[in-house]
């Protein structure tokens, strides 16, 4: 390859590796390329798979940070770039690798962080993004409604307190209930007043 084409291809996957949130390498001999099409398909839309010549890989993975990979650049190499949700993609990687043993997933990449192929398939045993959102939501709401309840316990308490205390205030002096919520506004507001005048 001309040095020109080839700074360009490093220069292409290293920009794939700076725009994905993860990347898995893996090894796909033995794969037709029908087989390659229906592993294109199981990563879903927001993942690319490319076949990339390991010294290309090796410079770009280099000029990003990612030293781990030497090691796993034997063989040919194919590259799972994921954009989008990584344990979805990390999930269509494992079902597919289990249904054709020829793909093997060496390892791999996530947010900048070396992954073994023992903390990929790990990734994948993660429930996905919306189904954590989900029941995170649900969390909250839980926890919310309970906190209402809390809230609420001791004022309908202290409520049902003040009304017992007033029952039982009412019932030792004998008044009347209107009396007593009136604040005894009876006949000592009248005498008061009688009081003033004749002062």
């Amino acid at each position: 390859m001309a040095r020109p084409d080839k700074a360009a291809s490093v220069a292409e996957v290293v920009d794939s590796f700076n725009n994905a949130t993860g990347a898995v390498l893996t090894d796909y001999r033995g794969l037709t390329v029908k087989g390659l099409q229906e592993l294109r398909r199981s990563l879903g839309e927001n993942a690319s798979y490319a076949v990339v010549k390991n010294t290309l890989t090796k410079i770009a993975a280099q000029e990003v940070g990612i030293d781990e990979f030497e090691d796993l650049l034997v063989g040919p190499t194919a590259i799972a770039f994921i954009n989008g949700d990584v344990v979805e993609a990390a999930k269509g990687l494992r079902d597919f690798a289990k249904a054709n043993p020829a793909l093997i997933i060496k390892g791999g990449v996530l947010d900048g962080e070396f992954l073994d192929a023992g903390a990929v398939a790990k990734l994948a045993d993660l429930e996905s993004r919306e189904v954590l959102m989900g029941k995170l939501a649900g969390a909250m709401l839980a926890s919310l409604s309970q906190a209402v309840y809390l809230f609420n316990a001791p004022l309908s308490k202290a409520a049902r307190l003040a009304g017992a205390l007033e029952a039982k205030r009412v019932e030792e002096s004998g008044q009347d209930s209107t009396d007593s919520l009136a604040g005894g506004a009876g006949a000592p507001a009248d005498s008061t007043a009688e009081e003033a005048t004749e002062a």
